[in-house]
C-alpha cells in the first residue's frame, strides 16, 4: 500500500501561484511514477502532469505547459506541482497519483494504483 497526502491548495487570484505537495508513505516511493490529475465539477478527470521514477521524464497537458512544473524529491517521498499564472479554468480538485506501469504512458488511462484524497484549488477572476 502507498498512502498519498496532498497539501497546498486554496483560493488564489488569477495570475497568482500555488505549490502543491504530495507526501507518500508505505512502499518505496521511487518505485512509482507520479502524476497530478484534476477534476472540475461536471467534467471528467484529466491528467495535468506526470513524472517518471527518478524525475528524468515529465509530461504536461497542453493547457498547463509553460505554467506548471512537476518535480519530485525521492529522499522526502514527495512530489510537487508548482503552478504559476493560474487561470480560473484551473479551478478543480487536484489529486496526486502513484503507479508502477510504464512511466511514459500510464497516465493516459486516467487510472492509477494509488490516489490521494485531493486538494481544492479555486482561482478567482
Amino acid at each position: 500500500q502507498v498512502q498519498l497526502v496532498e497539501s497546498g491548495g486554496g483560493l488564489v487570484q488569477a495570475g497568482g501561484s500555488l505549490r502543491l505537495s504530495c507526501a507518500g508513505s508505505g512502499r518505496t516511493f521511487s518505485n512509482y511514477a507520479m502524476g497530478w490529475f484534476r477534476q472540475a465539477p461536471g467534467k471528467e478527470r484529466e491528467v495535468v502532469a506526470a513524472i517518471s521514477w527518478l524525475g528524468g521524464n515529465t509530461y504536461y497537458a497542453d493547457s498547463v505547459k509553460g505554467r506548471f512544473t512537476i518535480s519530485r524529491d525521492n529522499a522526502k517521498s514527495t512530489v510537487y506541482l508548482q503552478m504559476n499564472s493560474l487561470k480560473p479554468e484551473d479551478s478543480a480538485v487536484y489529486h496526486c497519483a502513484a503507479d508502477k506501469r510504464n512511466p511514459d504512458t500510464w497516465y493516459a488511462a486516467r487510472s492509477a494504483d494509488y490516489w490521494g484524497q485531493g486538494t481544492h484549488i479555486t482561482v478567482s477572476s
